[in-house]
Formats: C-alpha cells, sequence, structure tokens
C-alpha cells in the first residue's frame, strides 16, 4: 500500500476508534443518570417513609404495584436509549466515518505533495538518457523549515554537487585532450623528420614506423575523448540535415578501408530529415559503418549494409533512423550492452597495436542522445551485428 493510502486507514482508524469511544462513555452516563434517577424517585429517604401513587388508565397504582410500573418505565426508556445510542449511533458513526476517511484521503495528499515533488524530480534525473543530462533539475521546495523542506533542500545540494563534478569531469576531459594534442603532433614531426633522413638506417625507419602508429592511436584516442566531450552537451543550435545525404557521403569516404578489408558495403538510402550538427552526426553513421567494416569476416565474404529511413507506425511517429548490419564474429547477447562503455573492445585487440580506441559505439551513443534520440543493437543469427540509431524526425 502506498503512504497516502496508509496514513488514510490510519486516521479512519484513528476517529473510529475516538467514535466508538465517545458513544460507549455518553452510554454509560446515560445509564448512570438513569438508574441515580430512579433511584432517587423510589428509595426513602433516611428516617422517612415515601409512598408512591399513579393513575394509569383510570386505575390508582400505589405501593409495590407503582414501583414496578416504575421499573417498567425504566425498562422501557433503556430500551429505547439502547437503540437509540448503539444502533443508530453506529450507524451514524460509519457514515461520518466514511466521510472522516474521505477528508483524511484529502490531507494526507496534501501533506504528502512535497515529498511527490521530491520523487518526481528524482524520476526525472533517473529517467534522463544520461544521467548527468537530468542533474539541471532542482525542486526548488517553498515552505516552512520543516521536515520536508529539509529534505527537498537536501535532496538539491546533493545534485548540485553532482552537476558540478559532471562539469568539471568534462572540462577536464577536454582541457587534457586538447593540451595533449601538442606534444602529439610534436613528435609526429620530429619522427618523420628522423625517419626521411638519407642516412638513416633501416632499423631507424622501421621503429619510426611503429612509433607513427602508436602515435597515431594516441591521436585518435585524443580526437575521440574530445569528440565524446563534446557530444555530452545537448545541442542546442540544430541545422536540417537528411541522414540519406550522410550515409551516402560515409559510404564514400570508407570506400578505400572497405576495399583493403575485402568488404562489400550495401547503401540502401531513403529520405531521412533530421535536426541537428552535421559534423556529429557524420560521426555517428562513419563510426558505425567503421566498426562494421573493422570487426568483419577475413575471408573475402563479408559485407556491410547501411540504411537510411523514415519510420512510419503510430508508435515509432517521428523518427529517423540509421541501420548498419554487418557478417562477422558472433556476438553473445549478453556481451552487447558493454560495446557502448568507452574503452571496451570486442575480442582479442591488444591495447597498445588496436586500431581502434574503444570509444566508436560510445560516441555513437553521446551523439544520439545528445539529439533526442538513443542507439539499440542486436547480435544476428549467422554472426555479426545489426546497430540502430534513431532520432527525431524533422
Amino acid at each position: 500500500m502506498s503512504l497516502r493510502l496508509r496514513l488514510t486507514l490510519m486516521y479512519g482508524a484513528v476517529f473510529l476508534v475516538a467514535g466508538l469511544t465517545l458513544l460507549g462513555v455518553t452510554y454509560l452516563l446515560f445509564d448512570q443518570q438513569l438508574n441515580q434517577s430512579f433511584e432517587n424517585r423510589v428509595a426513602p429517604e433516611p428516617g422517612r417513609v415515601k409512598n408512591l401513587f399513579f393513575a394509569k388508565d383510570g386505575v390508582v397504582l400505589s405501593g409495590d404495584a407503582a414501583v414496578e410500573w416504575l421499573r417498567q418505565q425504566e425498562a422501557e426508556l433503556r430500551g429505547a436509549a439502547v437503540t437509540s445510542l448503539i444502533t443508530q449511533g453506529v450507524i451514524a458513526l460509519i457514515v461520518v466515518g466514511g466521510a472522516a476517511v474521505g477528508l483524511g484521503w484529502i490531507v494526507a495528499g496534501r501533506a504528502l505533495a512535497p515529498l511527490n515533488r521530491v520523487t518526481d524530480t528524482a524520476a526525472r534525473i533517473a529517467a534522463a538518457p544520461m544521467a548527468e543530462r537530468g542533474l539541471h533539475e532542482r525542486i526548488a521546495l517553498e515552505g516552512p523549515s520543516d521536515e520536508v523542506k529539509r529534505l527537498a533542500d537536501t535532496f538539491d545540494t546533493m545534485v548540485e554537487r553532482l552537476d558540478h563534478s559532471f562539469d568539471g569531469q568534462r572540462r577536464f576531459v577536454a582541457n587534457a585532450s586538447h593540451e595533449l594534442r601538442t606534444p602529439l603532433t610534436l613528435n609526429r614531426a620530429l619522427v618523420e623528420l628522423a625517419m626521411h633522413r638519407r642516412a638513416a638506417p633501416p632499423e631507424v625507419k622501421e621503429l619510426g614506423e611503429s612509433l607513427l602508429e602508436i602515435n597515431a592511436r594516441h591521436e585518435r584516442l585524443i580526437s575521440g575523448l574530445l569528440l565524446l566531450a563534446r557530444s555530452d552537451q545537448e545541442i542546442t543550435d540544430r541545422s536540417p540535415v537528411d541522414l540519406a545525404d550522410v550515409v551516402t557521403h560515409v559510404v564514400a569516404q570508407t570506400a578505400g578501408d572497405a576495399h583493403e578489408a575485402k568488404v562489400t558495403v550495401y547503401e540502401v538510402v531513403a529520405p531521412a530529415p533530421t535536426t541537428g550538427d552535421a559534423l556529429l552526426l557524420e560521426r555517428l553513421v562513419h563510426n558505425l559503418v567503421e566498426n562494421g567494416i573493422r570487426h568483419n569476416l577475413a575471408d573475402g565474404s563479408g559485407w556491410v549494409r547501411v540504411v537510411s529511413r523514415t519510420v512510419s507506425g503510430t508508435s515509432s511517429s517521428g523518427k529517423v533512423e540509421v541501420e548498419v548490419s554487418n557478417t562477422g564474429p558472433s556476438v553473445p547477447p549478453y556481451d552487447i550492452p558493454l560495446l557502448f562503455k568507452p574503452f571496451h573492445r570486442h575480442g582479442a585487440e591488444r591495447t597498445v597495436t588496436a586500431r581502434s580506441a574503444g570509444l566508436g559505439l560510445s560516441i555513437v551513443r553521446s551523439v544520439a542522445v545528445a539529439h533526442g534520440g538513443d542507439v539499440r543493437a542486436r547480435p544476428r543469427e549467422d554472426g555479426g551485428l545489426v546497430v540502430t540509431a534513431w532520432l527525431p524526425r524533422a
């Protein structure tokens, strides 16, 4: 049962107990008063004899007959009192108790309204696609400084500190990535200079190629971190973008990589208008296609299928999608959520020599969420993945 229902039942139970107690006390006081009145009329006073005379239906009653008649009157009065106080009183108590329960429901609702605001705010933060996206929410409860007000203020303080912490983390990643790009560029220039000297021995050239490969991976990692930090921010400056054009452009860009990997890329485009940052959306599609080419079959029979479309239907209206499916190794369903974690790689790629920085699908999800969409993936029955990114339709 909800807290409001429990409080209402508690109010009703307290009212019922109080009403029954009041009804019982009233009956006892009435019975005591009735007994005292009868004794005053019948019992003689000390040192005196009391004779009673009554005339009933033309017959005069005295002595014991008068006392017996008076006792009958008392019994009838007591019975009427029992009927009135207990029977009719209980009925009235039930009716008034029902009204009290309804009033208790209203009072409990008003008393718990501030708690409902706390719950609703916490629910909005929890329902945000990414936790830090909802940390700007505040309860800002007004009213007396009671227990609920202190709870709301404490919650606001906690959320504010978390918001500052996430902002600081994003700024640190962006600033550190910017600072690291300069020495990496300088290292690449020095290695290339040493490799292209005429007197450079073959060992130096071989070592230079290895260093350039490692340096290139570090540059991709830094660029990915910068892009991830940028995509974590909600997109406010939007422009019209057709995902069909983006797919065509990205497929042409990755044609060389697909040819080198002996992978066939199939392009199925249909108009998919949306709004957002064109560069980020291009990176979203590029990462999906690049992953499809990279994690594929090595025997020349692999393929990647890229589809852009507008989703129709009542439940999914107002959405556009980019779907990338490919052949490749089997992926267990329990491993799919981990693919969207930063620096997670499927397979046995080594950290130093891997071409991937492990940020591809993380950037895809961040870009999709920043545009008001999301991404989902499922394994193909014959191996590979089907990854679908959806965005709001323009």
